[in-house]
């Protein structure tokens, strides 16, 4: 591949990642119940709209979940897969075994974002602990539905949380997981991001 093809294919998959990125994040706020006039979470929602209001249209929401943000996000990490198939001329696998891919591709994604967040959230607690930015408090949005299990099962010890370590092994166990499922359905790692 030449340096113009690779700036080019670097250029596409970038655009995609941060679009998936954005869709998937509003799924996120959306499913955690996130405050929704939370600045980040506003700036989400007014990137995202022009993507997944349309969706909306044909695709209605269930049990409180945002089914267009989530089949956008699939149909992106779709695209991603397809378009650096494409570029590096492979051949393209039936349409089955790109939905798994990029299936598998999602839930690495979302738990990517989730070991990051609270990684963010452990960091944050000692350099801004009692901080009011928006950030923050998305960040503990984000992120408490996913610590209270844990917190019931492991309580604070002296004012230290060691439930985040519980959720860290869990975290990697699922990226494992993933990792060798996607390698028994002939995944290519370098296609997916989340992987």
């Amino acid at each position: 591949m030449g340096a113009f093809n690779e700036i080019f294919a670097y250029l596409i998959q970038t655009v995609i990642h941060l679009a998936l990125f954005a869709v998937l994040l509003r799924f996120i706020l959306q499913a955690v119940q996130a405050d929704f006039y939370n600045p980040i979470s506003q700036f989400v929602v007014r990137v995202t709209n022009p993507l997944v209001l349309p969706l909306r249209r044909v695709v209605p929401g269930l049990a409180g979940l945002d089914m267009a943000s989530l089949l956008l996000a699939l149909l992106l990490q779709l695209l991603a897969i397809i378009s650096m198939l494409l570029l590096y001329r492979a051949g393209l696998p039936n349409i089955g075994v790109l939905l798994a891919w990029a299936s598998v591709g999602l839930v690495g994604l979302v738990v990517n974002i989730y070991f990051f967040a609270l990684l963010a959230m452990i960091i944050l607690s000692w350099v801004a602990g009692g901080s009011r930015h928006p950030a923050i408090i998305l960040l503990y949005q984000v992120t408490e539905p996913v610590m209270a299990p844990f917190r019931r099962l492991l309580p604070t010890a002296g004012g230290l949380d060691f439930s985040p370590i519980l959720v860290f092994i869990l975290i990697n166990v699922i990226q494992i997981a993933l990792r060798h499922l996607a390698a028994g359905m002939g995944l290519p790692p370098a296609l997916v991001i989340g992987l």
